[in-house]
């Protein structure tokens, strides 16, 4: 069976050391202030052999939340969408990059006992619609194809 806590650790790690910003697992990271990622694990689909065979598949999706907020040392300051889709521009380059010349993933997602198969942008409902929020927040859903090796 593929365990979904080996999958979102890496996810977590490779968001992380990728983008340079803090990363919550279903909730705000402790002691930080936005910017942000929240990485909620959604709900999953499994095929192929059953559950007590170590070669089955599985589909999980994740969804990555930016959340921009105010600058700390400007007083009345707020979250911005362009600092969210700058934020949501970089999740997906970490996640979904490739380089040109090899076609490798820039990012390697190392999951023991799971190969991936296949990245995929699920969808991408955007972000709040206003900019008088505080905070502001860009949602995206990541796809992750995997299969036990």
């Amino acid at each position: 069976m593929i365990a979904r806590l080996p999958v979102t650790m890496a996810l977590s790690a490779l968001l992380t050391s990728a983008t340079g910003i803090p990363v919550g697992r279903g909730s705000k990271p402790a002691d930080t202030a936005p910017p942000y990622y929240l990485l909620h694990a959604l709900p999953a689909t499994y095929s192929g052999a059953p559950f007590t065979d170590a070669n089955e598949d599985s589909v999980l999706v994740y969804q990555v939340t930016s959340v921009s907020g105010p600058n700390p040392a400007t007083p009345d300051s707020h979250g911005v969408a362009d600092q969210a889709e700058w934020m949501a521009d970089i999740a997906r380059t970490a996640i979904l990059g490739r380089d040109r010349a090899t076609r490798l993933w820039l990012n390697e997602l190392t999951i023991p006992s799971v190969k991936v198969i296949g990245r995929s942008l699920d969808t991408e409902p955007g972000g709040t619609n206003d900019p008088a929020d505080a905070i502001m927040s860009y949602v995206q859903r990541f796809r992750f194809d995997l299969t036990s090796t």
